[in-house]
């Protein structure tokens, strides 16, 4: 597999740049805020929690919380792994084998291609920017094999923030369930949406094959815990998945297990705090860009806490990002990050985040370096 490119651009910026702008997570917290949504119980139970090895599919406590946060699936219907990195590579390598197929929307997280790419022939369905990233259900249809055996698909989408609405939503699913293909569903964003009438329902709640994937670091803002999880209504590829999770972190961290499962019992209010906090920085994006409309295409994106903008300026986005970051420290993420493999993606846009509470600081020092060069 080729190397992520995300990771190794973050492994030079990510903690060296002043003003992380790009940053795909939601505000986190101290662990003494997280501990003080903790019920006295719960309290007791971390001061006092043995430190041995969890069960491989999840802590039960933990896996009645995340059951919670579902319409249909149940406890036993539900998989934990550390991180949603994890959770990817285990159900690519337990779905597709050589012989198969498999579809992946484009502009993606990389992982959700190069995974696949590494074990069967794979076909990308970019995503349409001239409609508002929308996904266009005859360009899946015409990509379609005989052995095509799973769609991958993102949304709120990393990095447009794009939702299919309700209709293209349900024809996709119409769509695998004739075929009888699996639909592996990325939904790390869900509850950050930017209108409530754009949430589309988690895939393992409505379909027989459906896989939905979440994690405590996005939405939730907890990127420290590494939790994430699978759920399907189909247990025996959760079994697969636990087999083959014993090769890789075989449990999870007993610690970071009763803090989602504390986070999770306080979910309306972390969340809530998150999504708040995305819709008044959306409207500082909406005045920043407005200022600057020579130089930047700006699209409100439907959910998550990240964007992708066009940059018009002549020396390009690359240089652009480049000279920024090291002149300011403000950090963007140039969009040959997600180069794919399956096809052009904009070669012109860059990423920004947020979901975090110092966007307007790193807007002012942005903004500044934007007056200076212009004159």
């Amino acid at each position: 597999m080729r190397n992520f490119a995300l990771e190794v651009y973050f492994s030079k910026w990510e903690f060296a740049a002043k003003y992380h702008l790009t940053a795909s997570d939601a505000q986190s917290m101290a662990l003494s805020q997280l501990l003080a949504h903790a019920s006295p119980a719960d309290r007791e139970r971390f001061d006092n929690l043995h430190l041995g090895y969890t069960k491989t599919f999840g802590a039960e406590p933990l896996l009645h919380e995340i059951a919670k946060t579902y319409d249909t699936i149940g406890e036993d219907q539900l998989l934990c792994f550390a991180g949603a990195e994890e959770g990817i590579y285990v159900a690519m390598r337990v779905l597709l084998a050589a012989e198969d197929h498999c579809i992946v929307i484009t502009p993606n997280y990389q992982a959700a291609e190069t995974i696949p790419l590494s074990i069967c022939a794979v076909t990308g369905v970019p995503l349409d920017e001239n409609a508002g990233w929308t996904l266009d259900l005859d360009a899946v249809r015409a990509a379609l094999r005989p052995n095509t055996k799973l769609i991958s698909i993102n949304f709120p989408n990393n990095p447009t923030g794009a939702i299919p609405s309700p209709e293209t939503f349900a024809g996709l699913i119409e769509l695998c369930r004739t075929h009888g293909i699996w639909l592996f569903s990325d939904e790390v964003y869900r509850l950050i949406e930017h209108r409530s009438e754009a949430r589309v329902p988690q895939v393992a709640d409505v379909y027989e094959r459906g896989i939905s994937l979440n994690v405590m670091s996005k939405s939730y803002g907890l990127p420290g815990l590494r939790i994430g999880w699978l759920a399907a209504q189909d247990r025996a590829f959760l079994q697969g998945c636990e087999r083959y999770k014993h090769y890789l972190s075989i449990c999870n961290s007993a610690p970071s297990e009763l803090l989602a499962e504390i986070a999770l019992k306080a979910r309306e209010a972390i969340v809530g705090r998150n999504r708040d906090l995305a819709h008044h920085n959306l409207g500082l994006l909406d005045a920043f860009f407005a200022d600057f409309q020579g130089l930047f295409d700006w699209r409100r994106p439907d959910g998550s806490c990240v964007a992708f903008i066009r940059y018009k300026g002549a020396e390009g986005v690359e240089r652009f990002t480049e000279r920024l970051v090291e002149e300011t420290g403000v950090l963007l993420l140039p969009s040959s990050i997600y180069r794919s493999e399956l096809g052009p993606v904009p070669h012109d846009h860059f990423r920004i985040g947020f979901g975090r509470s110092n966007l307007a600081e790193g807007l002012a020092v942005f903004r500044e370096w934007l007056m200076r060069n212009r004159a």
